[in-house]
């Protein structure tokens, strides 16, 4: 999963390792050869390291994989690669024209389409969208065994803080490294800000997460009920933020409208989008762009849904809905896309590493840049004809880059969630474990990320990482 200039925007993603699906796709008679039984199985391969289906070694030695979301697994890689794509037209190191400096430009927001194509490419909201999917049949697979919800929580945590612990550290080593050899705190700030902008990711899917079992419990006995009353929270905060004109007001939004959104895809996984007509389903889409409309032309909310994203506001929720629909219109197009074997490639190779792709890609973006400024490499008018055209080899040199390192740190983010005795956990040791890795990113969406907040992650990110270590919570029968 979006994409913003710091302090408060961004654009961003679900983890690689969030893809348990639960879809609606048999494929049992569609893994007789060999190169779709490698895919299948590494779809389970890119789940959080646990089975999400039976899958049973036939006499051929094919893989039986039932009930997967192909539809939802392409759209996650999507996003990743959008998130990626997006944020190399967003930065831009050239050199001051009048005194030579290195200057960053965000050449897309100095364009007249910029506003409108927020609207279409800001995919956070679909990235919420099939990590509901995903959660609900995890959720459901894990309920059935008797696991308990915080023990759900404490695997999810460990998923995504194990490979966002590493970046924590190595920005705190080298913001305090470049503290002692003498460079400002001014221009560290720069950096960190620049380069960690996606970290408020991390705050908004543990939320989303450790809600998400309450919320699925509440989703099976309310319905779309308990989607309006989130609804009337997200307004709620708004008015508020809008009122006070405190941007820390809206933070509030974390507890409502990334869950809301999350709420949508358990709709997806029971199938009520796919009980829709096509045209039923783009008579909401056009409605939720409509009141996106009014929302914004009221005057109360930006017209480009990056500045929207953080913190979250209603707009969100409404391009979460037309989201949803449109990845139904699609799904037939998708599942197809699935059985063509480059698009499996890609599947295979961004999704195994999406959440170390979507952590690290705008630091190496930003190293491959300097590096290029540096080097005296070729160096257009920002926005020139010129300089679009530069963007296609650069892209395929930061695109090379960021693969390296995700392969690099490819087991760190494979890392298992065992824990490393049979200690017994407690639900409030894996409350106090998920505060310390949300507040740090938090504090990020509001704040400028200065070195001491990343002192701050990286202690956080560790103490975290100890107490989910630790141990299990035993399920009511003492089943993980």
């Amino acid at each position: 999963m979006g994409f913003s200039p710091p302090p408060a925007f961004g654009l961003a993603l679900e983890a690689a390792s969030e893809v348990e699906a639960g879809g609606v796709i048999s494929l049992h008679q569609r893994a007789a050869s060999s190169n779709t039984r490698v895919y299948l199985h590494t779809l389970m391969l890119m789940s959080d390291g646990v089975q999400t289906h039976s899958a049973p070694t036939r006499a051929n030695g094919s893989v039986a994989l039932a009930d997967r979301d192909l539809a939802s697994d392409a759209a996650r890689v999507g996003c990743v690669i959008a998130v990626v794509f997006i944020h190399l037209l967003m930065v831009t190191l050239t050199a001051d024209p009048d005194t030579g400096e290195l200057v960053s430009v965000l050449v897309p927001e100095e364009q007249a389409w910029y506003w409108w194509a927020t609207w279409i490419l800001q995919v956070m909201p679909l990235f919420f969208v099939v990590g509901g999917v995903a959660t609900a049949g995890a959720l459901r697979r894990r309920r059935a065994r008797g696991a308990a919800p915080a023990e759900y929580v404490r695997e999810r945590t460990l998923r995504l803080m194990q490979p966002a612990a590493v970046l924590w550290l190595v920005f705190a080593i080298s913001a305090m490294a470049a503290l002692a050899l003498g460079v400002g705190e001014e221009l560290v700030t720069f950096a960190l800000s620049g380069m960690g902008m996606p970290l408020w990711f991390l705050a908004a899917y543990l939320i989303a997460q450790a809600l998400a079992p309450a919320f699925l419990e509440l989703h099976e006995r309310m319905g779309w009920v308990w989607c309006w009353f989130l609804l009337s929270c997200v307004v709620a905060v708004d008015l508020l933020r809008m009122a006070t004109d405190q941007q820390w007001w809206g933070l509030l939004n974390m507890l409502f409208v990334w869950p809301l959104i999350q709420q949508l895809g358990f709709f997806r996984a029971d199938g009520w989008f796919a009980t829709r007509g096509t045209l039923t389903l783009l008579l909401i889409v056009a409605a939720c762009y409509a009141l996106l409309a009014v929302c914004v032309f009221s005057g109360r909310y930006a017209p480009d849904m990056l500045t929207n994203l953080n913190p979250p506001t209603v707009c969100m929720v409404l391009l979460g809905l037309a989201q949803a629909c449109l990845l139904q219109v699609f799904t037939p197009a998708l599942n197809r896309l699935m059985h063509w074997r480059p698009a499996q490639a890609v599947t295979y190779v961004v999704g195994t590493r999406a959440m170390t792709i979507y952590l690290w890609h705008l630091p190496v973006i930003i190293l491959v840049m300097a590096a290029w400024f540096f080097a005296g490499g070729y160096d257009p008018v920002p926005g020139s004809a010129q300089w679009w055209l530069l963007r296609i080899p650069l892209a395929v040199l930061c695109w090379v880059a960021v693969l390296v390192v995700a392969t690099a740190l490819l087991r760190v983010e494979r890392a298992s969630a065992k824990p490393w005795g049979k200690l017994r956990l407690t639900p409030l040791a894996v409350l106090v474990g998920l505060i310390c890795a949300v507040v740090p990113p938090l504090l990020e969406i509001v704040t400028l990320l200065t070195p001491a907040l990343v002192l701050w992650g990286a202690a956080g990110s560790v103490v975290c990482l100890v107490i989910m270590k630790w141990g299990v919570v035993p399920g009511p029968r003492g089943v993980r």
